[in-house]
């Protein structure tokens, strides 16, 4: 397994950073100031960008795992490659995500606790509604972990 920084031609990837944010022009806001790694085990299976938010704080704007590697450790694996890399530089690492029993938990498992909400997060920035586990997103929920 390798994990490695990718510096050009990020949309290349389109098809794995729409699973974790399924709109665009959400992801153009982010993806070429962002920080991209992929993971790499007989073949790409999970990505990550991350962002500087100033103020020591990290944030991971999109992580995903190719569905049929969902829950073989790879999310993980991206999340702990990026933690001790920004560890020394950064005093935290957040992330965003909708309310959801799937990816809450996932995220908590990792040393993620929640830290604020903001309200109307997916109803207001996206052009249409977004179901995960047959639940409509509405706020986003921010997790944080000290690196």
């Amino acid at each position: 397994m390798e994990i490695r920084q990718v510096k050009d031609n990020k949309k290349q990837f389109l098809s794995l950073l729409l699973l974790a944010d399924e709109q665009e022009d959400m992801i153009d806001r982010y993806l070429e100031r962002g920080i991209m790694y992929v993971l790499d085990d007989g073949g790409v299976k999970g990505e990550c960008v991350v962002t500087d938010e100033g103020g020591g704080l990290l944030e991971i704007k999109n992580i995903a795992v190719e569905p049929a590697y969902q829950g073989s450790g790879y999310g993980k694996a991206l999340i702990e490659f990026v933690s001790a890399r920004y560890r020394g530089r950064y005093s935290a690492l957040q992330v965003g995500t909708g309310d959801s029993p799937l990816t809450i938990p996932f995220y908590e498992k990792c040393g993620f606790v929640r830290s604020h909400t903001v309200k109307n997060f997916f109803t207001d920035n996206y052009g249409h509604p977004i179901y995960e586990c047959g639940i409509q997103l509405a706020d986003m929920i921010y997790l944080k972990k000290k690196l």
